[in-house]
């Protein structure tokens, strides 16, 4: 399998089928490669949702600087990171790597303990920048796992994360980036451009 071809394909698509929905099968195999994505300590610290209503999309598109993505699209995918870490979010973690991992609580324990000193004194604002990075490792499976199954995306920065957040209701949360995906729609001329990548000796640099 060449992973190239795949990168090859895709494109930030402009245009979708508003008609084509995703399939429950394609959809949980996304799922599954968001949820599989590697994060700081494992602990996961985001939530993604997943909006398919079409008033719902309609309302995001408005604090999207109406981008037509928002609302053509199959599923816009909002993914939220936690604005803080509390010892609850570790206690929790160290509770399900003890039922899934079949260890001892007591064995994990100076582990949690670990944890919650390095984490819980940091600023706020550090927690909400280093996890807002974890959300990236996710969009990254996100996409290339619609690529391999010849899905289109589009990742999104530009767009109001305040009245996201209010539409979604988050506490202690807060909208770090969001994906439109679904299928090209044939007029999409985006998809017909060669794609513009710098050259290999103008990005890699072996020492």
């Amino acid at each position: 399998m060449d992973l190239t071809n795949f990168y090859n394909w895709r494109y930030a698509t402009k245009q979708f089928d508003i008609e084509k929905p995703i399939s429950s099968k394609d959809m949980n195999i996304l799922k599954e490669a968001i949820r599989l994505s590697p994060s700081s300590y494992g602990l996961q610290l985001f939530k993604v949702f997943i909006i398919e209503n079409q008033e719902l999309k309609r309302k995001l598109r408005a604090y999207s600087y109406n981008q037509s993505q928002i609302s053509d699209c199959a599923a816009v995918f909002v993914f939220c990171n936690y604005t803080k870490v509390s010892a609850v979010d570790i206690d929790e973690f160290i509770e399900l790597k003890s039922s899934i991992q079949e260890k001892e609580l007591s064995k994990l324990n100076k582990y949690g303990d670990f944890l919650k000193s390095t984490l819980l004194k940091k600023p706020s604002k550090e927690v909400s920048t280093w996890t807002a990075n974890q959300v990236y490792i996710a969009l990254g499976n996100l996409m290339t796992s619609c690529a391999a199954l010849k899905i289109d995306s589009c990742p999104i920065e530009g767009f109001q994360a305040e009245e996201y957040n209010k539409i979604l209701g988050l506490e202690n949360m807060t909208s770090a980036v969001v994906a439109a995906v679904g299928y090209r729609s044939s007029d999409d001329f985006s998809q017909k451009e060669k794609k513009v990548r710098k050259k290999m000796n103008s990005i890699f640099e072996h020492k």
